[in-house]
């Protein structure tokens, strides 16, 4: 058990050391540098479009867990360094800063993404897209691309980029992640992707969805058992574009990022990403991913080599899973016992399934999440993260875009016998601030 003395950390965002699947990346690495055949060329420079066998490896692992209507081909996929730095690289390829008008991020939002559209030139220009237990609020949205169409006028606008064959240029872009989304735990009904496509074809916009968290699913309810192997709960936005209405354009509307983060380990660096052919390969020519080839060249070899035997696979739902499940049954059961009484509600509470990190929650009467979170800290050692950081920066519309009354809670990362002292705490710290604001 924590000494009272040790900070609880409910913010960060990382596994536990101990999820970690050390052993078996040792006996990876180790067979890559013992065959002069694999470690050559995992050591030498690459392919723009990654590690060869990596890209066939994810095509039949992703086609066996999505299911899609028609095959996962090697040619949809590029090997990236990660979520993160492949969601820069789409924007230099796909967007630019002065014909791509704005980029559209479903709110609450990843809250790191928003300095990578900030660097890609759209500071000022990020705007929100409501999302409650309800759905998506398209509707808002449509209105709002309306507006802007109205405001862009007809006039011609001159794009800063070159014309580029390996790429083409989106009006706007829509970042959302539709399963499990970090923070709001929210997952995209069928007929909300169905129907974002079809938004996306009408004003040409660039939907990229990180899909960082799909593989990571378990019962709600604790008292349903673990089955031993789960499939996707519902068709990706990418697979949706490549069924709906006779299937996409040439290069599609839809971009899946994935990540091996949440799966193997984050300084891995290694994701991927999906689309059409011509996306994928547009990917692979960014400027950075021709220098050199594709980044990780080295750590795609060794994650290459979790594959044949069927390892990530069972570490996903012999290790992963059963972990993450246990975690969140603990930190929901602290949650019941120490924060409901206080007036704390989970609002997204109630899916049949639950996955992914984090757990949303929202605080009684008018008390702050900014207050809170200082208080917490400071006087009860237990770190969470507030409402606010999630909101789309400089976004002037006010709707649906202050959650300065929600807090995030990871149960992910801190050891699954502190998570209970951690929310125990945080009770001890709501307590307090409503006793000095006065708050009931």
């Amino acid at each position: 058990m924590v000494n009272e003395k040790e900070t609880i950390d409910l913010f960060r965002g990382w596994p536990n050391p101990s999820l970690l699947p050390t052993s078996a990346l040792s006996d990876a690495s180790a067979a890559v540098i013992a065959s002069p055949a694999i470690h050559t060329p995992a050591l030498l420079y690459g392919p723009d479009e990654g590690y060869g066998p990596l890209r066939e490896h994810i095509a039949q692992w992703l086609a066996s867990y999505y299911q899609p209507d028609e095959p996962i081909t090697a040619s949809r996929i590029c090997v990236t360094g990660g979520a993160s730095q492949n969601l820069a690289c789409i924007l230099q390829v796909f967007t630019d800063p002065i014909y791509t008008q704005n980029v559209w991020m479903v709110a609450p939002t990843y809250h790191l993404a928003c300095r990578i559209f900030d660097d890609a030139g759209f500071a000022g220009r990020l705007r929100a897209v409501p999302q409650d237990w309800t759905g998506l609020d398209l509707e808002y949205l449509r209105r709002e691309l309306i507006a802007a169409e109205e405001s862009a006028g007809e006039e011609e606008i001159q794009p800063l980029k070159p014309p580029r064959p390996w790429g083409r240029l989106y009006k706007y872009v829509l970042y959302a992640t539709p399963t499990f989304s970090n923070p709001s735990t929210l997952t995209m009904s069928q007929a909300d992707r169905e129907n974002l496509v079809r938004l996306a074809r009408e004003y040409d916009i660039l939907v990229i969805t990180d899909d960082v968290y799909d593989f990571l699913q378990w019962p709600s309810d604790p008292k349903i058992p673990l089955s031993q192997h789960a499939d996707a709960l519902l068709p990706r936005l990418v697979d949706v574009d490549r069924y709906l209405d006779g299937g996409p354009s040439e290069w599609g509307n839809v971009v899946s990022n994935g990540s091996f983060s949440k799966l193997i380990g984050p300084r891995i660096r290694t994701g991927w990403a999906e689309g059409t052919e011509k996306l994928a390969y547009g990917i692979s020519q960014t400027g950075c991913q021709r220098s050199g080839g594709a980044p990780s060249q080295f750590s795609a070899a060794i994650v290459d080599q979790l594959f044949p035997s069927g390892f990530l696979r069972t570490h996903i739902d012999q290790v992963l899973r059963p972990a993450y499940a246990s975690r969140y049954y603990h930190m929901m059961s602290a949650i019941q016992d120490h924060l409901l009484p206080l007036g704390v509600t989970l609002p997204f509470a109630g899916a049949p399934v639950a996955g992914g990190y984090f757990i949303w929650i929202a605080l009684p009467g008018s008390l702050r999440a900014s207050d809170l979170a200082q208080a917490a800290l400071q006087q009860y050692r237990v770190k969470v993260a507030e409402g606010d950081i999630f909101r789309v920066q400089r976004d002037p519309a006010v709707r649906n875009n202050d959650f300065g009354s929600y807090v995030r809670l990871c149960f992910a990362w801190e050891r699954e016998e502190d998570l209970a002292e951690g929310v125990r705490r945080l009770g001890c710290a709501i307590q307090q601030v409503k006793s000095k604001s006065g708050t009931r």
